[in-house]
């Protein structure tokens, strides 16, 4: 069975930076795309940024703008989104989610996460 477990979230001010991590595990991931979304209270989940496991394209939403990064640690099967020069309006539940890489990397996704919380606040 799939499990993916986001963690990294919190409390943080206007600028500062957080990494979340996202573990996968319950099958290889190989030829697997995955994502990371967010959910701000009251409004839609929105994609935020997405990875091939086994390498090469990487797929960011227009919103992040050069602040997020989205890596991967094969070894530790694990998914990291670092995200710098953070806004309030950053807000939001964090999902990490995977699904069989078919080149569409905003929708389609069957396993997600639990959700790790950011705020940004001052």
């Amino acid at each position: 069975q799939v499990q993916l477990v986001e963690s990294g979230g919190g409390l943080v001010r206007p600028g500062d930076s957080l990494r979340l991590s996202c573990t996968a595990s319950g099958r290889t991931f190989n030829g697997y795309l995955m994502g990371w979304f967010r959910q701000p209270l009251g409004k839609e989940r929105e994609f935020v940024s997405a990875i091939r496991w086994s390498g090469g394209r990487i797929y960011y939403a227009d919103f992040v703008n050069g602040r997020f990064t989205i890596s991967r640690d094969n070894a530790k099967n694990t998914v990291y989104l670092q995200m710098n020069s953070l806004k309030p309006e950053d807000t939001a539940v964090y999902y990490c989610a995977a699904k069989t890489d078919n080149g569409y990397y905003t929708r389609g996704y069957v396993y997600w996460g639990q959700g790790t919380q950011v705020t940004v606040s001052s």
